[in-house]
């Protein structure tokens, strides 16, 4: 049976609440789900015209999905800082949008139950097409509030550089 991990003692897949979120050097605080990560190549369908019964397929135009983040109200401005780069109600006429720097790459690292980076992905051309600054509101409610933005990108790719750990191993002492 072929090995194909460098750690021949992990046989689980990791698990997908260890994670955080990087951009412009820095990690995003509270960050509680990340949406998927998913590409979608669509076909173009051909035929010749001496074969009526059948089609050939072949790859055209790819597009990748927007991905959300969610995270706790708090007071981190982080989320509306750059979503008031692609619209900032109040910022004047002719000011309202400043297209100069309003993407931003962003790194997704996730990590195995030990804390360690075990795989992370590069996302690019990030830019924020909706924000929702609060939840509905219910009084009768028992539930933290979350904000979200939605990023449209333009690719993604895994940072090979990110290899995998080794697991660690704890010893327990001998009872006696």
């Amino acid at each position: 049976m072929a090995q194909f991990s460098v750690n021949p003692q992990r046989f689980d897949p990791y698990k997908n609440f260890k994670f955080r979120v990087k951009w412009d050097g820095r990690y995003v605080a509270g960050v509680s789900k990340v949406g998927m990560l998913k590409r979608t190549t669509e076909v173009v369908k051909h035929r010749e015209g001496g074969d009526p019964s059948s089609s050939r397929k072949s790859p055209g135009r790819t597009e990748y999905d927007a991905i959300t983040l969610e995270r706790g109200v708090t007071h981190d401005p982080e989320f509306e800082k750059w979503a008031n780069k692609v619209w900032n109600f109040g910022a004047g006429l002719g000011s309202e949008v400043s297209l100069q720097d309003f993407r931003k790459e962003i790194i997704i690292e996730f990590y195995n139950e030990a804390g360690q980076k075990a795989i992370a992905y590069k996302v690019y051309r990030c830019w924020v097409s909706e924000w929702q600054a609060q939840p509905d509101l219910d009084a009768n409610a028992n539930a933290v509030a979350i904000q979200h933005i939605k990023l449209e990108n333009e690719g993604w790719e895994r940072d090979l550089s990110v290899t995998e750990p080794t697991e660690p191993s704890f010893t327990v002492p001998s009872a006696g």
